[in-house]
């Protein structure tokens, strides 16, 4: 079974960090693009950062570029994602995703996490 589990939310004032992780199971995990996502509250979903295994080329967002870095811990099957200089405007549900395909902001993932809540407050 796949699963991907996101952890590392929570709340946070404008300036702060937080370093959110994506535990994958049940799949092999070097062979997978990972994506990080986000939907904010009346706003369509978009994508944030993601890395491909394959090669380990990494991908950001305009929004997060300078700000906000992914990284794996193949060892750990663990993807993380740290966000520094957060702003209002991250605030957001977090979701990882796992495909076999390349990164891309383009396609549905096949395998998505639960989400996890990051609020920055002003």
């Amino acid at each position: 079974e796949v699963q991907l589990v996101e952890s590392g939310g929570g709340l946070v004032q404008a300036g702060g960090s937080l370093r959110l992780s994506c535990a994958a199971s049940g799949f092999t995990f070097d062979d997978y693009a990972i994506g990080w996502f986000r939907q904010a509250p009346g706003k369509k979903r978009e994508g944030v950062s993601c890395i491909s295994r394959k090669d380990g080329s990494t991908y950001y967002a305009n929004s997060v570029k300078g700000r906000f870095t992914i990284s794996s811990d193949n060892a750990k099957n663990t993807v993380y994602l740290q966000m520094n200089g957060l702003k209002p405007e991250d605030t957001a549900v977090y979701y990882c995703a796992a495909d076999y395909r390349p990164c891309s902001w383009y396609y549905e993932y096949a395998y998505w996490g639960q989400g996890t809540q990051v609020t920055v407050s002003s």
